[in-house]
């Protein structure tokens, strides 16, 4: 079958000479394709009786059709369904089947899932995560899970993708160092979750069926997986490789971060799949633990879906981590066990039959696997189709409106860092110098993970079609290693009345298999940006392309250089949406989701030092803005507007009063030594009744400048003063408003009191402290305030 994923069937009329196994699932598109297994047609073309199978009557629930395709698999067939190149059971109709598709910011090639060709040459490829997460939009984030699950099944009626994509990743980002920074959405575990929901629910959704009971059997669009479970963010950085990497983790970061993003995915999300990562976790590969599999995702969390490895995990922890000394059966017994359901790999269909044989593991291990796996496909209509998506194929992949969605989610991303004298927006029209390595960028844009776009739009193209552009490279690409190019720069700038530089990095310098190993700017670049801004006639705006922070003190500092821009890895529409913020047409209202270290940073901690909090005997500081308190080039949240605005709250209350029966408990805090405990310092959350004691309040959002914009209303949760350990303010909400000049916008808020003003202890047990809270609106340059008291009686 190859990568193709639509059934087609060439039906042989020598049938009698050719074996069972060699029948006729091909890609050739000779004969009649089928776009699901149960086709009454589709079985008499291959000698078969339907009506035979109850797994095709669909009377029958998704679990019971499930276990009747089990139970009819001999041993030998039911081991070579476990890997994500399945063979299919000609005899029982069952065709071949590709698990690995992506489709993080668009539909990618990247797995064996989805191919490109003539017929399909590409499909819409939006901006890296990490720009996307920078709108703080959940709208935008579920609106292009839709686009991007459309395009998805479309493909799939044409026979170029699958129905399960590994998407997405929502590790939180603990050092910008991790190459993959520019996949994932934020350094804060709420951000992330938030984000993991909503482009989940985007892609899986079918409109009407949100809140099915029986979540076995409620349909999906396409079945999405959030990855990678758990403590994941170290690729390759010195000596450690993610293969080996041990992340020696607290249980209260575990709790408090790690795993959170995942618990909202699937709980909220009702993601159908779960990948687990490489690396180990205090010493046990997380494929290998059943506490974390069985026992959390799919005990306490209720998973609806199947949990697959990392691809080629169980050679990882066999050859790599040679994790307890086992041989392959010995392995695949205690992932099998410990609730893996698919081996993205081969040991499976190496050793697992040998495994059950030797009594290592039971075949009923191997049977609920895969009826965890055949009730996603039924769910996503690979067995009997869903109606509503039938009609979808060419026309509804690059479709304008979609090419559009990127361009505008590139728009709504782009952070605007510095604007002296407000010289953005620049007048259309005017000559301007387009010069730096990503000044003609393409597929830079797009990053990791990306498939074929639909069509680029450079900068340059962009720009040219708004005026008069000169363009000189400077460098040649992003490692810039050498001054040949600068002078053709810095003659460009000197006779143009604005100049733009692009700069920033590619997938050479931070993506999957390469984390960095410092926050400048590579090569030369520096260099060449302060020589040009030197010579420029006219107004120098700085465009930073790259997947996560970079040190640009010395533009932040430097006069000459007026305003700067971070667009990350913008998507195929790029050059647009930065041409539509440079000459106003749209108002900038990103803000930076990770914290924008200054370079020395790094020398200051290892990247392989996994805790958030400050180490105090190393001299670590924090991580992430929840726990560092140093310096920085740009806070977490930070992000200009071409106009200004200002904010008022109006809360209802301003206190919680919970009064305490006797099986309700006071913990007791950890307070520094100038500040008394209270006499109930904290109960635990799981005690109280967290859906009476709502947190609603309501913020107005007036524009005061001249010109409409967006404006992302950020709210955080400051604990009560004294608690040691705890962080110094979190993420507990936020919403992206439009604001008309001079117009006023209402933005209410109503949160669950013990999720925002929680606290996880050393010992991972999540608390509500006593005392008062103060809830934040804002950062510290524009923001309201108002204090919330939590009372014990």
């Amino acid at each position: 079958m190859g990568k193709s994923f639509v059934l087609v069937l060439f039906f042989l009329s020598v049938l009698s000479i050719v074996s069972e196994d060699t029948r006729f699932w091909t890609n050739d598109y000779v004969g009649k394709s089928y776009s699901h297994v149960c086709d009454e047609s589709r079985y008499a073309m291959l000698g078969l009786d339907m009506k035979r199978f109850s797994f095709c009557n669909k009377s029958f629930s998704c679990e019971e059709r499930a276990k009747d395709l089990v139970r009819r698999m001999s041993l030998e067939e039911k081991v070579m369904q476990t890997v994500n190149n399945a063979s299919g059971v000609i005899r029982l109709g069952l065709p071949q089947y590709s698990w690995w598709s992506e489709a993080l910011h668009g539909i990618s090639n990247l797995g064996p899932g989805v191919f490109f060709d003539d017929t399909i040459p590409g499909a819409t490829s939006f901006p890296a995560v990490i720009l996307s997460t920078a709108a703080f939009n959940q709208t935008l984030w579920k609106t292009m899970g839709q686009v991007v699950s459309t395009e998805g099944r479309a493909m799939y009626n044409m026979g170029h993708a699958g129905l399960t994509f590994w998407s997405p990743n929502i590790n939180v980002v603990r050092d910008t160092r991790w190459g993959r920074t520019q996949e994932t959405s934020d350094e804060d575990p709420y951000v992330v979750g938030e984000f993991g929901v909503n482009y989940v629910r985007g892609l899986q959704d079918v409109q009407g069926t949100e809140n099915i009971k029986d979540l076995n059997s409620r349909p999906l669009k396409v079945s999405s997986c959030c990855k990678h479970y758990a403590a994941y963010d170290l690729d390759f950085w010195f000596e450690f490789d993610r293969h080996t990497f041990d992340a020696r983790v607290s249980v209260q970061d575990m709790t408090e971060t790690f795993v959170a993003p995942f618990e909202r995915c699937v709980k909220e999300g009702d993601v159908s799949s779960v990948m687990c990562s490489f690396n180990k976790i205090n010493g046990i590969p997380p494929c290998s633990d059943p506490r974390l599999l069985k026992g959390v995702i799919r005990e306490q969390w209720d998973l609806h879906g199947y949990i697959v490895s990392d691809c080629f995990g169980m050679e990882v922890i066999v050859d790599n981590q040679k994790y307890l000394n086992d041989s392959k059966e010995d392995a695949i017994a205690k992932t099998l066990q410990a609730g893996l359901d698919l081996e993205c790999g081969h040991y499976y269909t190496d050793a697992l039959e040998n495994s059950v044989k030797a009594g290592k593991v039971s075949q009923y291990e191997v049977d609920r696997a895969l009826k965890n796996l055949y009730v996603v496909l039924m769910r996503a209509g690979y067995f009997d189709g869903i109606p509503t998506y039938d009609s979808l194929g060419l026309k509804d992949i690059c479709a304008d409106d979609h090419i559009e969605l990127a361009r505008e989610a590139a728009r709504q991303g782009i952070v605007l860092l510095k604007n002296d004298n407000g010289v953005l927006p620049l007048e259309p029209g005017i000559n301007i110098a387009l010069v730096g390595p990503h000044a003609n960028a393409t597929q830079v844009m797009i990053g990791n993970y990306a498939g074929l776009p639909c069509k680029y739009v450079s900068p340059l193209e962009a720009f040219s079609a708004m005026g008069d552009v000169t363009y000189a490279t400077g460098c040649l690409d992003a490692s810039c290693s050498n001054d040949t190019y600068f002078s053709e720069a810095k003659k460009a700038a000197k006779h143009a009345e604005a100049t733009i530089i692009f700069v920033g990095t590619d997938l050479s310098i931070e993506a999957e298999f390469i984390d960095r190993v410092n926050f400048l700017l590579p090569g030369n670049q520096t260099k060449l940006v302060n020589q040009v801004a030197k010579i420029s006639k006219g107004p120098v705006t700085l465009v930073v392309l790259s997947g996560s922070n970079i040190d640009v003190s010395f533009a932040k500092n430097n006069p000459k250089i007026s305003a700067i821009l971070w667009i990350g890895f913008p998507g195929e529409q790029g050059g647009n949406a930065i041409a539509d913020v440079v000459f106003g047409k749209y108002n900038p209202g990103g803000r930076l989701p990770v914290t924008w270290y200054e370079a020395d940073y790094v020398k200051m901690l290892p990247m392989s030092s996994m805790s958030l909090r400050p180490v105090k005997e190393l001299g670590y500081p924090g991580r992430t803005y929840k726990f560092f308190n140093g310096s920085t080039v740009y806070p977490f949240g930070y992000g200009m507007s071409y106009t200004k605005f200002s904010y008022s709250v109006s809360a209802p209350k301003n206190s919680i009063n919970i009064s305490l029966n006797n099986l309700q408990k006071c913990r007791k805090m950890a307070y520094t030594e100038d500040q008394e405990a209270p006499a109930c310092s904290a109960v635990l959350v799981d005690d109280i009744s967290c859906d009476e004691n709502i947190i609603e309040f309501e913020v107005g959002v007036t524009n005061v400048g001249r010109m409409d914009g967006s404006d992302v209303v950020m709210v955080y949760s400051v604990p009560p003063f004294g608690i040691v350990g705890t962080h110094i303010k979190q993420v507990i909400g936020f919403q992206r408003v439009f604001v008309a000049a001079g117009a006023t916008e209402k933005v209410k808020f109503s949160m669950n009191a013990c999720k925002s003003l929680r606290i996880v202890d050393r010992t991972g047990y999540s608390l509500l402290p006593s005392g008062y809270h103060i809830i934040k609106i804002g950062d510290d340059s524009n923001s309201v305030s108002y204090p919330l008291q939590v009372v014990y009686s």
